[in-house]
Parts: C-alpha cells; sequence; structure tokens
C-alpha cells in the first residue's frame, strides 16, 4: 500500500522535515510504500497550501495520507476543514495519524471492523481538529493580550527585542572609554548602528 507523507511547520524558523525519520520509520513498521513526501512551511491555518495540493493531486484512491499529528494537516476553521476532509474521502485515501493509535488499524483492517474503526477515526479526527483549532485561536488571543499589555504600559510594540547581553557590553564599554565606535563594535560583536542607538539611548535627555 502506498503511503504520501505530509510535513508542515508553521514558519521558516521551524524545521517542517523534523518528524520526517519518524514518519518514515512508521512506514515501514506498517509494512507502507512511500510514495511521496511534502513539506512546507506556512501556517495550519490556511486551506490552500502547495504542498498538501500536490499531494492531494497525485495520491490514488486507497493511499495512505500519512501525518505526525493532527495539527500538522489542520488549524483550520470548521468550515475549512469540512472542505479539506470532503476532499481527502472523495479521493478514497485512508489518513493515518501517527499518533492516534486509531487510524492505525486503517492500514491493515478490512470488512465491518475496518468500517466501524474508520467511523471511530472520523470522529476523533474531527474533535482533535477542533481542539487544533481551537488552540491555534488561544494562542492569538494571548499574543493579542500581550501586545496590548505592553502597549499600556508604554512598551515599544513591534521590532526586534532588546538583546540585554549585547546592550550591556555595549554600555560597559562606553562608559570606559577611550574606544571608537568601530572597536566597541568588534569587541561587543555588534553592528557599528548598535552602538550609535544605545550612546544616543544612554545620553541624559
Amino acid at each position: 500500500m502506498n503511503a504520501h507523507l505530509y510535513l508542515r511547520a508553521s514558519t521558516k524558523d521551524q524545521d517542517a522535515d523534523r518528524a520526517l525519520a519518524s514518519l518514515q520509520a512508521f512506514a515501514i513498521e506498517h509494512s507502507l510504500n512511500v510514495a511521496s513526501t511534502h513539506s512546507e512551511n506556512i501556517s495550519g491555518t490556511r486551506l490552500d497550501r502547495p504542498a498538501l495540493n500536490t499531494l492531494l493531486d497525485s495520491a490514488k484512491a486507497g493511499d495512505v495520507l500519512l501525518v505526525e499529528s493532527v495539527d500538522r494537516l489542520s488549524r483550520l476553521s470548521q468550515a475549512d476543514w469540512s472542505k479539506l476532509k470532503a476532499v481527502i474521502e472523495a479521493k478514497g485515501l485512508k489518513l493515518v495519524v501517527a499518533d492516534l493509535p486509531t487510524s492505525h488499524m486503517l492500514v491493515d483492517d478490512q470488512g465491518i471492523t475496518g468500517q466501524i474503526m474508520q467511523v471511530i477515526n472520523s470522529m476523533l479526527i474531527d474533535l482533535m481538529a477542533t481542539m487544533a483549532r481551537l488552540d491555534q485561536e488561544k494562542r492569538v488571543e494571548r499574543i493579542k493580550q500581550g501586545l496590548e499589555n505592553k502597549k499600556a504600559r508604554g512598551e515599544k510594540v513591534g521590532g526586534k527585542g532588546r538583546n540585554q547581553e549585547a546592550w550591556k557590553r555595549v554600555e560597559s564599554l562606553l562608559k570606559r572609554g577611550g574606544l571608537t565606535v568601530e572597536e566597541i563594535a568588534k569587541l561587543a560583536g555588534v553592528g557599528v548602528a548598535t552602538v550609535y542607538r544605545i550612546k544616543r539611548e544612554l545620553q541624559p535627555a
């Protein structure tokens, strides 16, 4: 039986292929032939994902769509999750989730047992997709509240946060005196512009 691996991470700073080895090991353990692997760095809240679309276009009926966890496949709204699920079902794919043991039975079980497990598995995946979406909404809300709290305290919002260690190094070198801005930048491991900015902020108003 062919399996198509789908891996996703939200940002470019994260490794979308982090779970590749474990999914490949899962495929071997369950005698699955890895027909294709698709990974991308994109938000799970987006329905239109190039790598996922390519997988769904190329997979055949009876193939397995293998993911590490439900949230790697979906943090979609209820409406968008329903659309994605409908496409998977219309293609005749078996959605197998590595960290959801009940879904593993879809690889082997046939007949009435397989049909029963498919119903149970579908309900569990729906539940986990909902939980993934709610978790995403909570995270967004926490970030929003954090930014609002910073604004209320008069703190700067946006841009890079201050590197406290670098700031202390530059401040110490400035207080020592006798060094050029370029020398301070080199010793502190920062850019010249950073030294000028810190020097300006340390000056009394």
